[in-house]
């Protein structure tokens, strides 16, 4: 039902009939002052409402599909709403957006598991011989700290293609990448930690993250 009254919301807000809800009529003043495309709005409801089961991803490659349509999603709108319409932005918000969904599900993995739900690929975990219990009871062993390190290696790739073209990319792109600083803020962090992914200090919010954003900011860089 939550996802169809979106899916009808963000219908009437391209009629210019938004619902009387106080989200939906911001959402169609964003849409009427920036000219916001509907495609990006419809990926993010119909992904969701597809892992509404709560199951794991089969592989890395359904994981990246997920933040595709989710997370990159939303840095296409973010791009738009800056005036930037350029394939190479275009591209390095693909990666990005992968990135942070990788990274967002690595984080949350902790919570999931005391509610007894894991959400990892399961070709990963299979490949290292771990088990969805394994993360349910906070194991530590070698065997499941290369699985975190596969995935958190597939985000680290995608910041770095990212990053790749940067040159091509428009500066007034950039505050829209700005969410790779706490990307690159967990990925560093679970590296100093063997990649334990249970380990306390993760929990822990990093301080130094807005200065680190004003550096990037600074620099003009993402």
């Amino acid at each position: 039902m939550r996802m169809q009254f979106w899916r009808e919301a963000v219908e009437d807000i391209y009629c210019d009939n938004p619902p009387h809800q106080p989200v939906a009529t911001e959402l169609w003043r964003a849409v009427k002052r920036h000219n916001l495309t509907k495609m990006w709005f419809m990926k993010i409801i119909d992904e969701r409402e597809k892992n509404l089961d709560d199951r794991a991803y089969r592989n890395i490659q359904e994981l990246e599909t997920y933040a595709e349509n989710t997370q990159s999603a939303l840095l296409y709108l973010t791009l738009e709403m800056l005036g930037v319409r350029d394939i190479h932005a275009d591209h390095a918000a693909s990666h990005i957006g992968k990135a942070q969904g990788i990274v967002t599900c690595l984080r949350a993995t902790p919570y999931h598991s005391t509610r007894q739900k894991v959400f990892l690929p399961m070709d990963i975990c299979m490949l290292h011989g771990v088990s969805q219990e394994d993360f349910i009871r906070g194991k530590q062993e070698k065997n499941v700290r290369d699985v975190i390190y596969n995935i958190a290696s597939q985000a680290h790739i995608h910041l770095e293609h990212a990053r790749s073209f940067s040159k091509k990319v428009p500066v007034k792109a950039y505050p829209a990448f700005f969410c790779t600083v706490a990307l690159d803020d967990y990925l560093c962090n679970v590296r100093k930690v063997d990649f334990n992914i249970f380990h306390p200090s993760l929990q822990k919010k990093s301080t130094l993250l807005p200065l680190h954003l004003y550096i990037r900011s600074w620099k003009k860089t993402y």
